[in-house]
């Protein structure tokens, strides 16, 4: 039997083991079966609590996609993950270093039961997102299906494909989400925002992620549209970025700063499952 949390960040939801105190080992299958929301738990992503590799972090963060594929960074998850370790006494912090794939990120508890992350710096490098592309620019054109759309791409940990569109309820999310998902320009395929610019200082986001489809909410895509808007010299600083699930706020000053995410964690329920 295996002990889980079920959790979520403004409707994006996890199903979070603590993979330090359990000997947890599980396969692709296991995961789509935990995830599954008809014969399992149900999740977008599963989260691990693991034991640090480096000696700068008190934890490892690893992150499980729907479909069994695990990725390098979830925003929602990290506030989540934060919760986690405090509400089941692994940590007594106010400031956790965490590692992630891509390195060190630091999630600090708010005095008002929020959660900040710092989600670290942006990499608009086609190599780093991966992304195909002959040089770096603020913006790409994608060709599909006989049109062609204008992107920025950047990684926040994982890659991100962000488009500016007239209306958040219109966007076409489904059809063309899932083609600029598996477009051949991003070989390890990626998240998609539909960013409406409110104004300079707030936007409305949907994301469809890759492997799991339209989320409620998506963490690292409101940073990624919120680097991406800065870069494109249409948002400030500090932007309220509106999701289907609710609202975050995310802060950037400039390209060698991290990018800081706050918002809320939600426990759900604690649960047992047999596999």
């Amino acid at each position: 039997m295996i002990k889980f949390s079920k959790m979520h960040g403004l409707g994006n939801d996890f199903v979070v083991i603590d993979a330090i105190n359990q000997d947890i080992v599980l396969t692709t299958a296991q995961i789509r079966f935990i995830a599954d929301r008809h014969f399992g738990i149900g999740c977008d992503q599963l989260l691990l609590v693991d034991a640090a590799e480096s000696a700068d972090a008190d934890f490892r963060y690893r992150i499980f996609n729907a479909d069994g594929g695990e990725v390098g960074q979830c925003g929602n998850g990290a506030r989540c993950f934060g919760r986690f370790v405090h509400q089941h006494g692994l940590s007594d912090k106010t400031v956790i270093p965490v590692e992630v794939a891509g390195g060190i990120i630091h999630l600090t508890m708010e005095k008002n039961g929020q959660v900040t992350v710092e989600m670290g710096v942006p990499q608009f490098s086609p190599a780093q997102i991966p992304f195909v592309a002959d040089a770096e620019a603020p913006r790409y054109t994608l060709e599909i299906e006989d049109a062609v759309y204008e992107i920025g791409a950047v990684s926040m940990g994982n890659p991100h494909a962000v488009l500016q569109v007239a209306s958040f309820e219109d966007a076409p999310v489904a059809r063309l989400g899932l083609l600029i998902e598996g477009h051949s320009r991003f070989p390890a395929r990626v998240n998609v925002g539909f960013m409406e610019v409110v104004d300079a200082r707030h936007i409305r986001l949907r994301v469809f992620e890759r492997g799991a489809g339209e989320t409620l909410a998506c963490g690292s895509g409101a940073c990624a549209a919120v680097a991406v808007g800065r870069r494109w010299g249409v948002l400030e600083d500090e932007v309220l970025v509106d999701l289907p699930g609710g609202s975050l706020w995310v802060r950037w000053s400039d390209e060698a700063s991290s990018v800081r995410m706050t918002g809320p964690a939600t426990h759900v329920y604690e649960g047992m499952i047999e596999l």
